[in-house]
């Protein structure tokens, strides 16, 4: 896990708990008009894993994922890129959604990298 300062940190954590929230609202939304979740819920179990990876090697909280649900947040999460990626191309140098962009590109880097350490371990 590549070393990283302590405001990089707790900004990763804040990034993925913002993008959580963010999920659980849609998800909420979608069930009540009918729509399909399974996307959304992939989604949010996956960033639910990369949170939990991070905390692990960052607070020394016990990782209780197999290798198969982490194998599969991984795969989710790296999926996530290109439409970020799109979007971030898209914002405004100085915007605050830039800002928020950036901080979750780099909070689901950290993710992927320590969901790759423990692969390795």
């Amino acid at each position: 896990m590549e070393n990283v300062s302590n405001v990089v940190k707790l900004q990763s954590i804040k990034s993925l708990q913002s993008t959580i929230h963010k999920l659980e609202n849609a998800l909420s939304k979608m069930t009540q008009t009918g729509a399909n979740t399974s996307l959304v819920k992939k989604r949010l179990r996956a960033i639910y894993i990369g949170l939990a990876v991070l905390e692990h090697f960052w607070n020394q909280r016990p990782n209780h994922y197999p290798q198969e649900d982490l194998a599969d947040a991984r795969y989710v999460i790296t999926g996530l890129f290109p439409s970020i990626k799109n979007s971030y191309t898209k914002s405004k140098d100085g915007s605050p959604q830039r800002t928020l962009l950036e901080r979750r590109i780099k909070s689901l880097e950290l993710a992927v990298q320590a969901i790759d350490d423990l692969f390795t371990k």
